[in-house]
């Protein structure tokens, strides 16, 4: 990379280093706005030390792109377009991250293409780069792509290890040098059998990362909790949702204290003295025959369960939540793995990802939350009386019921 190099101290790699160029992008606006958006949104009401940012996440991203394009033997000019790529690939994450997100009618990738093609940081990238090819990478295309947005890719690498070390949980410390060490690229981002260890370990780690910390229950509510305040400033047109990547997280926090929609005031005022919802039922999505069904209820059979159970409970309707955990996905199990020559996906290689595979949704859970002055009502409550649920697997039910009676 030419021009004189500077370093940043990173708290999970040590020493950082960028070049002149690198530092320019950094020093844009855009880019700065990042300094201001925390990494995992309100996490840090259940883990305090979780206040760790987008910025933070971008350079290290950066880092290790630039660390896995070397090992690849890349040329100098693809090594600086992936750096530069990595660091953009959360430019338009608007504020609290996904939380935001989780409400607009787009994905966050979209307002990053927006950001690097539409604003005045195309006029700094254009002096170096083609800005299409950033924008393809960042959406996983093209040769390159894989190496920042694919199944076994160097932001979810980043994101393990520095979410758990500002967590303090220790599931998500992985060990990425070796991972790094044996990824080829050919027709996506291939695995060498030498890695399956280390790529099991990060696996393992990013499920149990999932219900500690990612979707801990605590972590649905407070997201919840904000996602609905934020749909009613965009309802009230208080905030317009296609210049969300303009604002950051103090900027949403003052518009939900001083704006005129009630709603967003008390929700505010509650995620600030941490007087969050409380659950009154859960059902683990295993208790069904097919778990799969869960994600086929749509928004509004939530929403009208919801305004049912307030109507039934004299409860504001907009004070209680139906939340189903996100769904379990781990693309990183498609990652493909040579074996003397040939390729399978990883699941079909480890039995512990194999296993993993089948035990996704062991933990995730649907959870009713209403205010806690509210949950004695609930002792009788039923569910079911409000959804139209998946079956019950009896079978499975008993079961476990019978293994756990032997353990006495």
């Amino acid at each position: 990379m030419a021009g004189k190099k500077k370093f940043i101290r990173d708290s999970v790699y040590g020493d950082i280093s960028i070049d002149k160029f690198e530092e320019r992008i950094m020093d844009m606006p855009q880019f700065q706005r990042l300094r201001r958006i925390k990494q995992l949104g309100l996490i840090n009401l259940i883990y305090p030390g979780a206040t760790h940012t987008r910025f933070e996440h971008s350079v290290g991203t950066m880092n290790l792109g630039s660390k896995l394009s070397t090992e690849l033997g890349l040329d100098n000019d693809d090594i600086e377009l992936i750096r530069a790529s990595a660091l953009l690939h959360d430019i338009g994450h608007g504020p609290f991250s996904h939380v935001s997100e989780g409400v607009l009618s787009f994905p966050h990738e979209e307002l990053t293409k927006y950001v690097i093609t539409k604003t005045s940081m195309r006029d700094l990238l254009e002096e170096k780069f083609d800005v299409n090819k950033i924008v393809d990478i960042v959406n996983g295309q093209g040769y390159l792509g894989p190496i920042v947005s694919g199944e076994l890719d160097v932001d979810r690498m980043d994101y393990l290890l520095r979410d758990s070390h500002n967590t303090g949980v220790a599931y998500g410390v992985i060990d990425y040098e070796r991972i790094i060490s044996n990824l080829k690229l050919e027709d996506g981002l291939i695995l060498d059998m030498k890695g399956v260890q280390a790529a099991e370990g990060a696996l393992v780690s990013r499920y149990f990362m999932y219900p500690s910390v990612y979707q801990h229950h605590t972590t649905r509510i407070v997201n919840s909790m904000f996602r609905r305040a934020l749909e009613k400033v965009f309802d009230a047109d208080i905030v317009n949702e296609n210049e969300i990547y303009k604002y950051d997280d103090a900027d949403m926090i003052s518009i939900f204290r001083n704006c005129e929609n009630q709603f967003a005031n008390n929700i505010m005022s509650r995620l600030d003295t941490r007087q969050l919802l409380k659950r009154v039922k859960t059902i683990r999505l295993d208790n069904f025959k097919v778990p799969e069904k869960m994600y086929k209820i749509e928004k509004k059979a939530l929403r009208k369960a919801e305004e049912e159970i307030g109507q039934d409970y004299d409860i504001d309707k907009d004070y209680v939540f139906i939340n189903i955990a996100e769904y379990p996905r781990f693309d990183e199990m498609k990652t493909q793995v040579n074996v003397e020559g040939k390729l399978y996906p990883l699941n079909e290689i480890s039995n512990i990802i194999s296993a993993l595979s089948k035990a996704r949704f062991n933990i995730p859970d649907i959870s009713v939350y209403v205010p806690k002055e509210e949950t004695s009502k609930f002792n009788k409550f039923k569910l079911e009386n409000y959804l139209d649920l998946p079956e019950i697997d009896r079978e499975k039910f008993h079961g476990i019921h019978y293994d756990q009676i032997k353990l006495f």
